[in-house]
């Protein structure tokens, strides 16, 4: 996205973190749950990862652990993100924060947790660390954080996935927002942009989860499977009308 000075949207610096929040308040719902109390460990504390970390805070999710390349903090009573940011703003790096424990990455993946969000980088869920994982969920803020071999470990675990194809599509949705506003000449309020990324996230959840309900796969197959359909069907319609 462009600076908004430039023709940029509201709301795009957010948007990725934002729309893996969306995605994982669906999930939730989809099983019955509540955000509230929710043990959380977040994996990346950059663009994507505070933007998740403030709004599961305010929600009432428990952020136990976060890390970044330098390893991370842990405190089973709850972090605040906020706090943790200005922090790092002046340090540099979330480690080192009072009342903290340091931990490394290959410890942030074996905490008893709720939910687990990898935003770092790709392939940090692989084989090796797949059988420690203790969360029940995991949501891929990053792009590809699971490899292959781990994502197979982690369904015969029966851990849900929401994959990074579904979960991290807020910033390319906004960056297509901000499209949509520079071709009508207006532009929306940032209320406006959170309240339409909210509802093609919701939209685009229900789409993957009624296939991977109705074809019995997982939720990446299931996104996959969408995409494909739409390729298709696109493909075929052109034959008809070009």
């Amino acid at each position: 996205g462009k600076p908004v000075v430039l023709g940029g949207s509201l709301g795009r610096e957010e948007a990725t973190g934002r729309g893996v929040f969306f995605t994982l308040l669906n999930t939730l719902k989809h099983l019955d749950q509540s955000i509230e109390e929710k043990k959380v460990v977040i994996q990346g504390f950059g663009k994507v990862g505070s933007v998740v970390a403030k709004l599961l805070h305010q929600e009432g999710a428990k952020i136990m652990a976060i890390s970044e390349v330098d390893g991370g903090i842990y405190n089973p009573k709850g972090l605040d993100p906020e706090r943790i940011a200005a922090h790092r703003r002046k340090a540099g790096s979330v480690v080192g924060f009072k009342d903290t424990e340091f931990i490394t990455n290959e410890e942030l993946f074996k905490l008893e947790c709720d939910i687990l969000i990898p935003a770092a980088t790709e392939e940090q869920i692989t084989e090796k660390n797949a059988p420690q994982i203790k969360a029940k969920i995991i949501v891929e803020a990053a792009n590809g954080p699971t490899s292959p071999a781990a994502d197979r470990i982690l369904k015969s675990r029966k851990i849900l996935v929401v994959p990074d194809i579904l979960a991290n599509a807020g910033g390319v949705t906004v960056s297509y927002f901000e499209w949509v506003q520079a071709m009508q000449g207006y532009f929306w309020s940032e209320r406006d942009v959170n309240l339409k990324l909210r509802d093609v996230m919701t939209q685009a959840f229900h789409r993957v989860l009624d296939v991977s309900l109705q074809e019995k796969v997982d939720m990446r197959t299931a996104a996959l499977m969408v995409a494909v359909r739409r390729v298709a069907e696109a493909t075929r319609l052109r034959g008809l009308y070009p």
